[in-house]
């Protein structure tokens, strides 16, 4: 009977699954899919490890199932359609794990009440994150559960890259910058050898673009820096998200506008961004293929400042060797990898346009200075090597090579 890593990643009316072979060195994919809809029309799909349609259901408008019914019927699924393998741990993306939680770690009810206090400072996807765990403990608490953390990553920053110049006072209440998407950087650390060992142990920036989107400065494969600071909001403009924002903006929304803070806290999160400045969409594809000059500027305004941060991270690294596109605009949209690198050229950045046009993976000339790569990331897959390492005491885990990066979404 062969051993399978569940790896579960939920958001607010969603919960993504991945099955991992836990048995094989590499950690291959065995399946994945989402029950999407929680709480208004749930709806689920399941997708074998190369793409094929395995199962699908929709429960209806009239019958929301919740975070806690996915889990069950997540659970009763897995049994019913991988009857020959054995369920022997899950690993939860969580994306907040405060100053405490620096690795990955077995969840306990202390560490669930730990990481519930750390809502605060993570309001719109902590809760979510913990709904699945309690779930699990409720419907087989003999089943080690791993909590792997989106900020543990950008722990090892020096504390200079992590302090605001705010009064020690509230410092010491946990004001400070975190990072996100850890999980992210982390797969990619570890995968950059494959392709470029040199940047791999240097100085490398890596760019996750997506709808998400933020960049983080490494050297020797350690977070020095990253754009993202205290919440997911900050940085660069996201699909929805503003990114940087003077806090004096957030004054005068409340003084002249006289929005309170739940009103500011969905323009920032879910009204600006590439769809606040269009006007049309928060969808890359959608503002790549328009002709109109609002979607034309979103564009402009997110490519510099990708350049903007490019010139910060790599003044934090005191250099750069390699810079790394990933993530869904990262991976898939050569027209903005192009003006990026374009516009990096004062960096010693050439890039190979038909390279670029073919995804890479390596997208620079031979002759430039700093090497560029197009890697997907894959963060359910750092997921279950972190779950099978603190669960199951399994060490040494082989990296999958390039033709097997991506995990089935």
């Amino acid at each position: 009977m062969a051993d399978v890593i569940l790896v579960l990643n939920a958001g607010s009316s969603s919960l993504k699954f991945c099955a991992f072979d836990a048995a094989a060195p590499t950690l291959p994919v065995l399946l994945g899919g989402q029950i999407a809809g929680l709480y208004v029309s749930p709806r689920f799909s399941a997708q074998s490890a190369d793409g094929e349609p395995v199962a699908t259901r929709e429960w209806g408008t009239d019958a929301p199932i919740g975070h806690d019914g996915a889990v069950a019927w997540l659970v009763d699924f897995l049994r019913e359609h991988k009857g020959s393998h054995r369920l022997v741990a899950v690993g939860h993306r969580v994306v907040h794990g405060g100053e405490r939680f620096t690795d990955a770690v077995q969840v306990t009810p202390a560490i669930v009440a730990a990481l519930d206090k750390l809502t605060p400072l993570a309001p719109l996807h902590q809760p979510h994150n913990l709904k699945p765990i309690e779930a699990i403990s409720r419907l087989r608490p003999d089943l080690p559960q791993v909590a792997c953390f989106d900020t543990a990553f950008h722990r090892a920053q020096p504390e200079v890259a992590q302090a605001f110049a705010l009064p020690s006072s509230i410092t010491r209440r946990g004001v400070r910058r975190y990072g996100f998407h850890g999980l992210s950087y982390e797969y990619i650390a570890g995968a950059l050898e494959q392709y470029d060992a040199r940047g791999a142990w240097g100085r490398t920036v890596v760019a996750h673009l997506g709808n998400g989107s933020s960049m983080c400065a490494m050297v020797n494969r350690r977070s020095v820096a990253s754009t993202m600071g205290f919440t997911a909001v900050d940085g660069l403009p996201m699909g929805t998200r503003c990114g940087n924002l003077d806090p004096g903006v957030i004054l005068y929304l409340m003084d002249e506008l006289h929005m309170d803070p739940r009103a500011i806290e969905d323009l920032i999160y879910k009204r600006s961004g590439l769809l606040g400045v269009s006007g049309i969409s928060s969808d890359m594809r959608a503002l790549l293929a328009s002709d109109d000059p609002r979607a034309k500027f979103a564009i402009a305004l997110y490519v510099y400042r990708i350049g903007r941060e490019l010139g910060s991270l790599t003044a934090a690294a005191q250099g750069i060797d390699t810079l790394v596109f990933t993530a869904g605009i990262g991976e898939h949209a050569p027209a903005i990898r192009e003006r990026v690198c374009r516009e990096a050229a004062w960096l010693g950045v050439t890039l190979d346009d038909a390279a670029n046009a073919a995804h890479g993976p390596r997208i620079s000339a031979s002759s430039s200075p700093v090497s560029v790569w197009v890697i997907p990331t894959n963060e359910e897959s750092m997921i279950a090597r972190h779950t099978l390492r603190v669960a199951c005491g399994e060490q040494a885990i082989e990296w999958a090579g390039p033709d097997i990066a991506g995990a089935p979404s």
